[in-house]
């Protein structure tokens, strides 16, 4: 792999990685103690601000009220939108559409309630697709910050639109505790309200450390943006997220990571910790020799010192028995290098390099049609990706 301009071989990296990972989860376990957080320090919600349940038994407050994060702009349309409102006319129409789906979009928040639910109203009635769930397509999906480590403890599966409640979590350990709660994947985001009981507190999350403030930017196509997690937390955008304890904004455009020069623009205003760009199944590879140059040194010039990771097209996995499935990857990869190697030529610098051969695995298994990921694809591109960008922000 290449990182930092040179050849360095990662693999001991991702090794040492996963044995650590390994390594935390025998010593704390399911059910081991969570770590729990100074609320007194924090900017609690006013319970007067809730709405009352009918029963009693809950009150319901505005999740944008925690503050809402995922997103590279303050000036949006709609709280659940990816790209600001100016936006709109600028990008191409298919890319608008998209960003209005609330993918890695997420709130943090602490309480010390015993149950958590979830109101939650979406903005289109297609609640799943042909290959991929309802859980990911619409679902919202509830982490809570165990010790330093980031765990699963309930989703919200969509029955019907728009609107749906569920209760993600109870019998939670005394608090407070951190919790990550993320917004379906391909559906939008209407509104979403948190439910806790009348006696339980709300409060807005503290921040990241100044060190991990400032976002990873993923910019790329239908499988950053989460085709096909089973639910939104296992996107790899949101693996890393957790993971490198920062921040991340997911730009993935089914159908439309094409590295647009209009696009460069826009994130460009965003200050970053590293671009990712991620685009190759996307476009072909004329498509690649003729844009990724102009855009990565366009966006260079706009921000000189964030590094800027390219990645390569994932193995098409039917590539690995089909000659004319494997030449359609390797093609654009060929151009991609290429690309790489002229910038570099050319004297750009930060820029990072990732091989597609190790982001789905060469067994199948991690992608649901060859293409788009599993649970289990998002896995290992969240492992392939981790040690580049880990590198990067220590």
């Amino acid at each position: 792999m290449r990182c930092n301009n040179h050849a360095t071989t990662c693999g001991a990296s991702v090794l040492l990685l996963t044995a650590t990972a390994v390594l935390g989860l025998l010593v704390s376990g399911p059910g081991a103690f969570c770590e729990k957080v100074n609320m007194a320090a924090l900017e609690k919600l006013d319970p007067a601000s809730a709405q009352k349940a009918d029963d009693g038994a809950l009150l319901w407050y505005d999740g944008v009220a925690l503050g809402v994060e995922g997103k590279g702009w303050a000036d949006v349309e709609h709280p659940y939108h990816r790209l600001p409102a100016k936006a709109e006319g600028v990008v191409r129409a298919a890319v608008w559409s998209l960003s209005t789906r609330s993918a890695g979009v997420c709130i943090r928040f602490v309480t010390d309630a015993e149950s958590i639910a979830v109101r939650w109203t979406l903005t289109s009635n297609s609640l799943a697709m042909n290959h991929m769930p309802a859980t990911g397509v619409s679902g919202v999906d509830l982490y809570v910050n165990d010790a330093g480590t980031w765990r699963w403890i309930g989703v919200g599966r969509p029955e019907k639109a728009p609107t749906n409640e569920k209760t993600l979590a109870s019998g939670i350990p005394e608090g407070p505790y951190e919790f990550l709660l993320y917004l379906p994947l391909y559906n939008g985001t209407q509104s979403v309200q948190l439910g806790i009981p009348p006696e339980a507190a709300l409060a807005k999350a503290p921040p990241y450390p100044p060190e991990r403030a400032k976002p990873i930017l993923f910019y790329g196509t239908s499988i950053v943006q989460g085709g096909c997690a089973s639910r939104p937390g296992m996107v790899h955008t949101s693996i890393l997220s957790r993971r490198l304890h920062c921040p991340a904004i997911n730009l993935g455009f089914s159908g439309n990571g094409t590295m647009d020069p209009e696009f460069g623009e826009l994130i460009a205003e965003v200050d970053a910790a590293a671009y990712v760009l991620d685009c190759l199944p996307n476009m072909r590879a004329e498509m690649v020799t003729e844009r990724v140059e102009p855009f990565v040194k366009a966006l260079r010039k706009a921000r000189p010192e964030t590094p800027i990771v390219l990645v390569e097209n994932i193995v098409y996995q039917a590539g690995y028995f089909l000659p004319a499935t494997r030449e359609a990857y390797e093609v654009k990869n060929r151009a991609l290098r290429a690309a790489y190697e002229r910038l570099l030529a050319d004297g750009v610098p930060g820029l990072h390099y990732v091989p597609g051969a190790s982001l789905l695995g060469n067994d199948g298994e991690g992608a649901v049609d060859g293409t788009h990921a599993t649970d289990l694809g998002f896995q290992r591109f969240a492992d392939a990706l981790e040690p580049v960008l880990r590198s990067l922000l220590e």
